[in-house]
């Protein structure tokens, strides 16, 4: 019985492997098609990525949603950490509660309705103080870093709740300050958190077509906008050599940090080792 089940846990794993997995890998493979119609093939080429790197709009767009992303997700990492740590070591204060409520609301709220109220606020902004002047890489920047905050804040904010804090009230009775506490002991500690919450920031970021799509203006295009206006007209090959690179840069990375991590724990448990031959 137990084979039948482990056998059964193996079949469902694969479909969901491959349902998950077979799109992109057969949008890699049509991205090496020599066809100008992204459903026949007609042989393997590579001139999609030379025409990708000749595409001036393209390229501008990925430069534009990378720098976004990457200012977004530090910022939204910085003012969540600063919001978790307030919520988990402040205890009750006046007012808690709301605080709280206004840091998730980004998270309950349809895109539709944070882009537009984004929007409308800079709009007013413009004409009552003349600021901003125009919409662009800025208001796009601000309104990324206003919901990533809240993704970013939860994150860390379960990262708080499991450290133990004898540990700081250890570093200020021995004479440590709370600010060195806070850098010295805090911030190591739930570094796994901040980096998780800066990729899940920066992913979302580079991701955003909605909320981008209400306050962008002229000439701060990000990437989804470009794709999702090309895919209106006609799916293009450039669109799959693109998503072809993505996909081998983000597959790169995480094989990167997975081979750092096994290394870690192979060091460590070798240091272990020699302990408890000491020992």
């Amino acid at each position: 019985m137990t084979g039948k089940k482990y056998s059964f846990s193996n079949i469902v794993l694969g479909f969901g492997l491959m349902f998950l997995y077979l799109p992109m890998f057969i949008l890699v493979i049509y991205s090496f098609n020599a066809s100008r119609l992204v459903t026949v093939w007609a042989g393997f080429s590579i001139r999609w990525y030379g025409e990708l790197f000749r595409d001036r709009q393209l390229v501008d767009a990925v430069i534009t949603s990378l720098e976004i992303a990457v200012s977004s997700a530090t910022s939204a990492v910085i003012l969540g950490t600063m919001a978790a740590y307030l919520l988990n070591r402040y205890g009750r204060f006046r007012g808690r509660t709301l605080f709280s409520s206004m840091i998730t609301a980004p998270l309950v709220m349809p895109d539709v309705i944070i882009g537009l109220s984004l929007l409308l606020m800079f709009v007013s902004l413009s004409t009552s103080i003349g600021w901003p002047e125009d919409r662009g890489m800025l208001t796009i920047w601000i309104a990324h870093v206003t919901f990533c905050t809240a993704y970013t804040t939860i994150v860390i904010s379960s990262r708080l709740r499991e450290m133990d804090i004898s540990i700081e009230e250890a570093a200020m009775d021995l004479g440590a300050s709370p600010l060195k506490t806070l850098f010295v002991i805090t911030l190591p500690t739930i570094s796994p958190a901040l980096v998780s919450a800066w990729l899940l920031s920066f992913t979302l970021s580079l991701d955003d077509l909605v909320i981008s799509s209400f306050v962008a203006g002229p000439g701060s295009t990000t990437l989804p906008m470009v794709v999702f206006s090309s895919v209106r007209l006609g799916v293009s090959p450039k669109v799959n050599a693109l998503a072809t690179l993505i996909i081998f840069c983000v597959s790169l990375a995480a094989f990167v940090s997975w081979w750092m991590a096994r290394r870690a724990d192979r060091n460590q448990r070798a240091a272990y080792q020699m302990m408890g031959r000491d020992q």
